[in-house]
């Protein structure tokens, strides 16, 4: 779809001033295309490369729900009050979990959006309307930066991400008005020039819709304020990849963003900051992997931790991160924020 008069990116679509404004936003691609390169391998821990572990807490900042696509009566899950809900992951301790790949997925996303890399996945009908550049690494020795850390076809990544787990037992029951898939072929804004117009990204506001709706399904769910915990396993890591990685966290000062996690960002549901408790680190490759017993110089905590983490920040700064790119998303991942979520049909 080409209109006559393309509009930019990130401006907002006025085709339909009857709407509400959209809750979301396009990022620009840089205009160079991604540097290619061929990835580290796995074969061994290079001494000039990071590794390590992150210890992250995560803290819901408006109602989360990540979907197990199960839909269960209320009474199987401790709720005689709902007939029927939809569930989230439980684990046997009756805690809620958000998988590892729910992680992964909205945290590359936005790495691939900052390092001028492909998109991951692209859907065959609007193939035609991507730029050849940000088609998804099919070639191992020609990977994207996003690719390289997180992975590709017949490529692994270096990163493991695991379940987050909620520190408390229970959950929440909450409401999901009914969502619609997206339309991109009846707004302008989606295209420019023939081509997509972006990267989409979902605002944060200040608090999720959860009534006044006619249509919707009730969802199991954790509730502003609870908080869960995750480790990050990272290996191979360049200075520069590490310190991106810690950006999209939210841990740059400057550029104060949350993640987006799970189903109903349309709504305002999923925001959540994050807090890195701790990084493992060892200082002895061959006597950390030799031995069981961790020693007390491999954790950073307090002001060295800090210092590690901002070192990084500045180097991914210098060296992989597009300055226009993230200053675009931080218009509209910054957290916290006073946008109210939409009130209307958007």
């Amino acid at each position: 779809m080409t209109a006559n008069r393309p509009q930019r990116p990130n401006r907002p679509d006025s085709s339909t001033p009857e709407l509400a404004p959209k809750p979301y936003q396009f990022l620009s691609f840089p205009k160079e295309p991604p540097n290619r390169q061929r990835p580290v391998g796995h074969h061994k821990y290079f001494s000039d490369r990071l590794h390590g572990t992150l210890y992250l807490k995560l803290k819901v900042q408006t109602s989360l729900h990540v979907s197990t696509g199960v839909v269960v009566m209320g009474s199987d899950i401790g709720n005689n009050r709902i007939p029927l809900i939809k569930t989230m992951i439980q684990g046997v301790d009756q805690k809620l979990s958000i998988g590892g790949s729910s992680l992964k997925g909205c945290i590359r996303s936005v790495y691939e959006a900052i390092t001028n890399s492909t998109l991951a996945v692209v859907t065959s009908k609007y193939k035609p309307q991507i730029p050849s550049e940000r088609l998804p690494c099919r070639h191992k020795e020609q990977l994207c930066p996003a690719s390289r850390v997180f992975g590709a076809l017949d490529w692994q990544g270096l990163l493991d991400f695991n379940d987050a787990k909620c520190e408390k037992i229970g959950f929440t029951a909450g409401f999901m008005p009914s969502l619609y898939r997206p339309r991109p072929e009846e707004r302008q804004a989606y295209f420019v020039r023939g081509f997509v117009a972006g990267r989409k990204f979902y605002y944060h506001t200040i608090r999720a819709i959860d009534q006044g709706q006619n249509s919707g399904v009730p969802v199991q769910q954790a509730a502003r304020e609870y908080t869960f915990t995750t480790k990050l396993h990272f290996k191979n890591l360049l200075a520069e990849e590490l310190g991106t990685l810690l950006i999209i966290l939210g841990q740059d000062p400057k550029y104060p963003i949350a993640l987006k996690v799970g189903g109903g960002k349309p709504i305002g549901m999923g925001t959540m900051t994050v807090t890195v408790e701790k990084i493992e680190q060892p200082q002895n490759l061959k006597q950390r992997y030799s031995s069981y017993q961790l020693s007390e110089s491999d954790e950073l905590i307090g002001d060295k931790l800090q210092n590690f983490i901002q070192k990084n920040i500045q180097i991914a700064h210098s060296r992989l991160i597009q300055k226009p790119q993230l200053d675009e998303l931080t218009a509209i991942l910054r957290y916290p924020t006073d946008r109210e979520p939409p009130a209307e049909m958007y």
